[in-house]
């Protein structure tokens, strides 16, 4: 049997719109997606959408089973896959004959099928791959991602809406940026500038991980080459003295509308300088020698923005406060919910506490009032309260790389001396517990200072009244 292959005619449309094709045809804006077929290779076509993707296929029949069939070929880059490239590749294929053909064919049906996939539908895929529980190096099983949260919510809030229902192969880099520039714009809500770096860093994580060997839903991310955006402006908020006594003693006032454990826990956090996060988990097993002389919290790396362990000495007041919210022998959270009997309070309980709750129906209105607002300060967020302590530390004299050690990050300087980065990660892996120690008590007696508290030293005292 004559298992040759033919090129398809063309038929009216083809005929119609039948040309010669150019690169530059290729790169042709049309008003709706339009076929030009090549009058020069027989059977090839270029496929332009509105959204500039062209894409190149080739029409041939069968005459082993007499059907006609298309074969998808590429799209049309001016550096990778042009005209000539896609002429080459037909007469090849020509060249193969009529069973070798049809099998590609069925392998590039199956590719097609991937690349049929809309952006919604690889979003969807996304999640559920970051969100999948795998054993971490502590040996617990947590999600692959464990900030999945962060980027699926820029997903469904920026991406899903505006390019879900389109096809993930035809999004294109004018799509990210108008998305971008909308954001920035405040079609979506606020403008934010932070908002739209999240946004591109989630698309691109999304399409890196769809053009991967065994997805293959795209051929290359469109998040490349992006206009810069105008960079953010660090937030700068640092409490007075003034602003610290009122806020200080503000917490302790009786006829506040939030609970007590939140109110230290925004407390700790000034003394401690550690994150919500890091320290709203903190589990009675973390705290050592509260009643000795080096009293610390150590926080697991699952909590820990960098993933390591973090040894945080405690001040005497740091002690009190951790004392003050252990209201019993059988708490195992410090900062219990008053909800959720045996559960830590909600990750942005402080965040909450300071800026107060919305009306869910008008954004405006504030259904609950928050600290700020109650005690007349400028409004601020917890991660303020790190930078006033660190500022603290600094106006007290103590090292930069100090500071650092005891917010966590990586010190690159000493005394003005660059630090090589391969020292502090491979290296040096001491804890500077004792220069962690003299900042944090150093804070302790600043704000002691400030808030018009007397340091007491709870050990010492009880040990000269056994003395005496």
């Amino acid at each position: 049997m004559d298992s040759s292959i033919i090129a398809s005619p063309a038929g009216k449309r083809g005929r119609n719109s039948s040309v010669i094709l150019t690169d530059r045809l290729c790169e042709k804006r049309v008003a709706k997606r339009t076929k030009f077929y090549d009058r020069k290779c027989p059977g090839l076509y270029v496929s332009i959408t509105t959204a500039g993707v062209a894409t190149f296929s080739f029409k041939f029949t069968d005459r082993q089973t007499g059907k006609q069939r298309t074969g998808w070929l590429g799209v049309y880059n001016p550096e990778t896959f042009t005209v000539e490239d896609a002429r080459s590749k037909v007469y090849g294929l020509k060249g193969m004959g009529g069973e070798a053909l049809a099998e590609t064919y069925r392998d590039q049906k199956a590719a097609k099928t991937k690349r049929g996939k809309t952006v919604a539908e690889i979003i969807d895929e996304r999640i559920a791959w970051m969100k999948t529980l795998v054993k971490k190096p502590d040996g617990e099983m947590r999600p692959r991602l464990e900030s999945w949260e962060n980027t699926a919510s820029h997903l469904d809030r920026f991406i899903r809406p505006r390019l879900g229902k389109k096809l993930a192969m035809e999004v294109t880099k004018h799509d990210i940026a108008t998305l971008s520039n909308d954001i920035v714009g405040g079609k979506f809500g606020k403008p934010s500038v932070s908002n739209a770096r999240h946004m591109r860093k989630a698309a691109s994580g999304l399409f890196e991980w769809a053009a991967e060997a065994g997805r293959d839903y795209v051929t290359a991310s469109p998040c490349v080459n992006l206009p810069k955006l105008d960079p953010e402006h660090p937030r700068t908020r640092v409490l007075s003295e003034d602003e610290i006594r009122t806020f200080w003693h503000g917490l302790d006032r009786a006829d506040l509308p939030w609970d007590r454990k939140t109110r230290l826990a925004l407390k700790l956090e000034l003394v401690t300088m550690l994150r919500s996060r890091e320290l709203l988990g903190a589990h009675r097993d973390e705290l050592f020698d509260l009643d000795g002389e080096h009293p610390r919290f150590d926080v697991p790396l699952k909590r820990v923005k960098k993933r390591r362990v973090i040894q945080q000495p405690l001040s005497d007041l740091a002690v009190e406060i951790t004392q003050e919210a252990l209201t019993s022998d059988d708490q195992q959270y410090v900062f219990e919910s008053p909800m959720y009997k045996g559960q830590p309070i909600h990750r942005k309980a402080m965040a909450d506490a300071l800026r107060g709750t919305k009306h869910e129906k008008n954004k405006d209105k504030t259904k609950t009032a928050g600290l700020c607002e109650l005690l007349g300060l400028k409004p601020f967020t917890p991660h303020d309260l790190r930078r006033t302590a660190a500022t603290l530390a600094g106006d007290l004299g103590f090292d930069d790389a100090w500071i650092a050690k005891c917010l966590d990050h990586a010190a690159s300087k000493k005394a003005e001396v660059v630090v090589p980065t391969v020292t502090g990660k491979v290296y040096n892996h001491s804890k500077r517990m004792k220069e962690k120690r003299a900042v944090l008590d150093g804070v302790a007696a600043e704000l002691r200072r400030i808030i018009g508290t007397p340091v007491v030293n709870a050990q010492k005292q009880e040990r000269d009244k056994i003395a005496a």
